[in-house]
């Protein structure tokens, strides 16, 4: 791969056959290449790993909370009222045993609820019962930024 065959222009006094001398510079191009190709595809596949499901959050005053070493768990109730755990969705009947099984994987115990704005109280709160009975006591409510501070001031 690196190695190639060099003419050698100048008559030297030991000359092999053929006049040719190996060459003993390494070709750097083919690395080159193979990196800038894999550079592209994780700048065109890193967009697509983020977990998301479309929803429309409720904005708040609050801030953003600090990032974790595990990626965290979302449950997300969308506007049609089915849950969804990270991009699987999962029928109601079968949330809390499955909660179980997360919990008793991972070594934390947050959980970021994603709901709809549109999303009933009371539905929010059933979900919130089920992570609770689930394993999971730390609930994180994700919401967008933006909203009222309730302050008078917008």
């Amino acid at each position: 791969m690196g190695a190639g065959v060099m003419q050698k222009k100048s008559g030297g006094r030991r000359r092999r056959r053929g006049g040719a001398q190996p060459m003993s510079e390494i070709n750097v191009t083919p690395f080159v290449d193979v990196m800038l190709v894999l550079l592209i595809i994780f700048m065109v596949a890193a967009p697509l790993l983020t977990v998301g499901v479309p929803v429309e959050l409720p904005k708040t005053a609050a801030q953003a909370l600090p990032t974790e070493q595990e990626e965290p768990l979302t449950v997300t109730l969308t506007a049609e009222g089915s849950v969804q755990i990270m991009t699987t969705e999962t029928a109601r009947a079968d949330l809390l045993p499955k909660l179980r099984a997360v919990a008793a994987e991972r070594e934390g115990d947050r959980v970021f609820l994603r709901a709809d704005g549109a999303v009933p109280y009371a539905q929010v709160m059933e979900i919130m019962g089920a992570l609770n009975a689930g394993g999971f006591s730390n609930i994180g409510l994700v919401t967008d930024i933006g909203g009222p501070t309730l302050d008078g001031n917008e």
